[in-house]
């Protein structure tokens, strides 16, 4: 389905979607939910860019496979078990480290942090598979 309007308002709206998935996971990580929603609004940049073009474009032009999206992801949620594994604690404990950036302003990264990043690409790709096959 190539539909010249959606073409020309795709790459802005793509774009606007991949700002407010990001800004969803860094926002949801102290709060459940972060890396599910973000991933799934990301998803939905690249089914809309797919709307605009084909399925078929679309996919040849990614360079990760949806699968390797989802490995990415288990792998990466998987790294973020490492320290309470290491530190002998119960599995998922959340570590902290806190980074003075200004006088006024903390930034607190942690392991919960990580730990929505893997679902942020494993959400990503389990979507892409979905619209990929469903397209067949």
């Amino acid at each position: 389905m190539n539909l010249n309007i959606l073409q020309y308002a795709e790459k802005p709206i793509r774009w606007l979607l991949i700002i407010i998935s990001i800004v969803a996971l860094l926002r949801g990580h102290n709060y459940p939910g972060g890396g599910f929603i973000g991933g799934l609004l990301a998803g939905l940049a690249i089914v809309f860019q797919s709307l605009a073009y084909d399925v078929e474009t679309v996919r040849k032009k990614m360079k990760l496979s949806p699968q390797s999206f989802i490995g990415i992801g288990l792998a990466i949620a998987a790294i973020s078990l490492l320290p309470s594994i290491i530190g002998g604690a119960e599995l998922m404990q959340a570590y902290w480290v806190k980074l003075q950036i200004t006088e006024s302003y903390v930034l607190k990264l942690g392991t919960p942090l990580i730990f929505d990043i893997g679902i942020f690409f494993s959400v990503i790709g389990i979507v892409l598979m979905f619209i990929f096959n469903l397209s067949k």
